[in-house]
């Protein structure tokens, strides 16, 4: 099967997010006029690491962009396997001015390099003073960038210095209402650049 997206798929439910996947879950947090604001986006990932970047995507107008617009900073909760059930809850189509963290029964802290709260409870949190806003072909859609100013590590997912998934299994998003948990980790190591093999004898 083939289509071009602007002549529409044909099919029952678009397809788009069940081929990107899958997709980390960025459960971002933000303090604007109207109160504090949680709310997890499926286009979300790191872009670079130094300075450590980090873009999330918002397709339509939502609280959360609007935020962020206002106080130019947001935090990223990563979502743990424990905390699906909150983080789904956090989705809801609440009225405008929620606290998403009251809402859904989520303990709430302060974040350390900026005014914004975080999920206390989060595996890892990552503060962001935003560095750019681009807009997006669409109605409402942007792609939103910011510099990681502050990294809050919990503790029991350290090991041996290293952070650990296996720890918390974090959750993905995949298409439709689909999601997954990783419960197989691996390790490759990457082989040496062609340059740097000395020749067979």
């Amino acid at each position: 099967m083939f289509y071009r997206p602007e002549d529409g798929h044909g099919l029952p439910h678009n397809p788009f997010n069940a081929i990107v996947t899958p997709r980390p879950i960025g459960w971002i947090s933000t303090r604007g006029p109207m109160g504090d604001n949680l709310a997890p986006y499926s286009f979300f990932n790191a872009v670079a690491y130094t300075p450590p970047q980090v873009m999330f995507a918002s397709t339509g107008v939502k609280d959360s962009a609007a935020a962020v617009q206002e106080a130019g900073v947001f935090c990223v909760n990563i979502v743990e396997t424990a905390a699906m059930e909150a983080m789904n809850a956090t989705s809801a189509a609440f009225p405008r001015g929620t606290d998403e963290f009251a809402a859904a029964g989520i303990e709430k802290a302060e974040c350390t390099t900026i005014d914004c709260p975080r999920v206390a409870g989060a595996p890892a949190a990552l503060e962001c003073r935003v560095t750019q806003i681009v807009p997006l072909l669409g109605d409402g859609n942007m792609l939103i960038l910011g510099e990681v100013t502050g990294i809050h590590m919990r503790d029991d997912c350290l090991i041996d210095g290293r952070f650990e998934i296996t720890r918390f299994r974090p959750l993905s998003r995949l298409g439709y209402m689909d999601y997954a948990t990783i419960n197989e980790v691996f390790e490759m190591v990457r082989p040496s650049s062609p340059k740097a093999v000395s020749p067979k004898v």
